[in-house]
């Protein structure tokens, strides 16, 4: 059997369908497998509907981006098919739902498996199992062992009951026997096994959220918009570990200056947003500069000029995020070089914004911030907590008859006052 270096793996069909659950199921099962990985999410600026894809790209050394061709494509409708069929190259397989007796131009040298997907969700109770279904379906195909599967899908649905829990373990299995029969034989090629390591597989996004926690961060202010919401989303789910809080606010100005309240109280915080958001924040970030608030924006870019395209990628907000502002005030400008990165730089912007008392902006995009990939577990210990000249002790007491106030804009050798909280 033919030794692969990766296996790219793709599954189309409408959102709402399970598409990007089924790509969550596969990559987590096989993180934990010690494979690295890299998935990227497509999808229609929609509420619900629209053609969605989620692709997963599986190899056993690092990989960043997910690649050019598909090994696999799972298909949940014809249009699946007609946009992404041409992906396949010879000897690839398209397995596709026989519900919608698909149609691909004969004798492409791609093998075509229409696999009773459907049928099976209906066969178990509900059209909502189809992504186990065909979840199953793919790791027979990829020659991926069962097992590990079958305690992710006890731990996914625990809360479900063991009935629940049973019938997707049994629609899972059949799917993978379906599959494999279907084969005849015929072999994609076969990962080498990898050893097992001490990785997460996350989105930038989370990775981001999780620098600022690390950081010390207990507050944030934001406004959803795509690409960045689900930094929000991730601090919604933690906050009340960390004794935190997260405020979603009417609109993107104010949670810029929700923020900087924090910091002028004292409490490192931050905000999330995108292009449009961030040109809203312009007069609140260069208030931040004049009066010497240490906060920081994390800026999720996506493409194209004014409100843009939310869905798709670009790098275009560099010019605005570093020239934008009034006056002369300076601000300072980092940008994230990996998922990885996206915690680390996170917690730099964090000591920056305080050591000189500033606003700085992260810079992050669609691709780090939507797109998830293994990377080695965080090291807690790599970037240190710099609170700059925080004065906790010596100040004043608070005697409006003696009027010794604490003078925070006192001048200083290097230009940088003293704070309190």
């Amino acid at each position: 059997m033919e030794t692969k270096r990766d296996f790219i793996w793709k599954m189309g069909g409408q959102q709402g369908q399970g598409v990007e659950s089924c790509g969550e199921i596969l990559g987590r099962v096989l993180a934990q497998e010690g494979y690295s990985l890299f998935s990227q999410r497509l999808f229609a600026s929609r509420i619900k509907g629209g053609h969605t894809t989620i692709a997963l790209r599986i190899a056993t050394k690092e990989v960043a981006t997910i690649g050019e061709h598909v090994d696999c494509l799972v298909a949940l409708d014809q249009e699946t098919i007609d946009l992404h069929g041409r992906e396949v190259p010879e000897g690839g397989v398209i397995i596709a739902d026989d519900a919608f007796h698909p149609k691909f131009e004969a004798h492409s040298g791609r093998i075509m498996l229409a696999l009773p997907i459907t049928e099976l969700a209906k066969k178990y109770g509900s059209l909502q199992m189809k992504n186990i279904a065909a979840l199953g379906m793919s790791a027979g195909v990829l020659g991926f062992p069962e097992n590990p599967f079958y305690g992710f899908i006890a731990d996914r649905f625990a809360k479900k009951g063991e009935d629940i829990i049973t019938k997707n373990k049994e629609i899972f299995k059949e799917g993978y026997d379906t599959a494999i029969a279907a084969m005849h034989g015929v072999e994609l090629g076969k990962l080498a096994t990898p050893p097992k390591k001490d990785q997460l597989y996350l989105l930038g996004n989370e990775a981001a959220a999780l620098g600022a926690i690390s950081a010390g961060s207990r507050f944030m202010a934001s406004y959803p918009i795509t690409p960045a919401s689900e930094i929000m989303e991730y601090m919604i789910k933690v906050v009340h570990k960390i004794h935190g809080t997260v405020v979603q606010t009417e609109d993107e100005l104010s949670s810029c200056m929700m923020a900087m309240g924090a910091g002028y109280a004292g409490v490192r915080a931050f905000t999330a947003t995108s292009g449009p958001g961030l040109s809203l924040m312009a007069e609140s970030i260069s208030m931040a500069a004049m009066a010497e608030i240490p906060v920081v924006i994390i800026d999720v870019m996506r493409a194209g000029p004014s409100t843009g395209m939310a869905t798709k990628v670009e790098q275009s907000d560099i010019r605005y995020a570093i020239a934008s502002g009034h006056g002369d005030a300076e601000k300072i400008v980092l940008a994230a070089s990996s998922i990885e990165d996206c915690y680390y730089i996170t917690q730099e912007a964090f000591n920056l914004a305080e050591e000189f008392q500033t606003p700085v902006i992260v810079l992050s995009d669609l691709q780090f911030g939507m797109c998830k990939q293994s990377v080695p577990a965080f090291d807690l210990n790599r970037v240190g907590i710099n609170r700059g000249k925080l004065l906790t002790e010596g100040l004043p007491e608070l005697d409006t008859k003696k009027k010794a106030y604490f003078h925070r804009f006192e001048d200083s050798e290097d230009g940088i006052s003293p704070r309190t909280i």
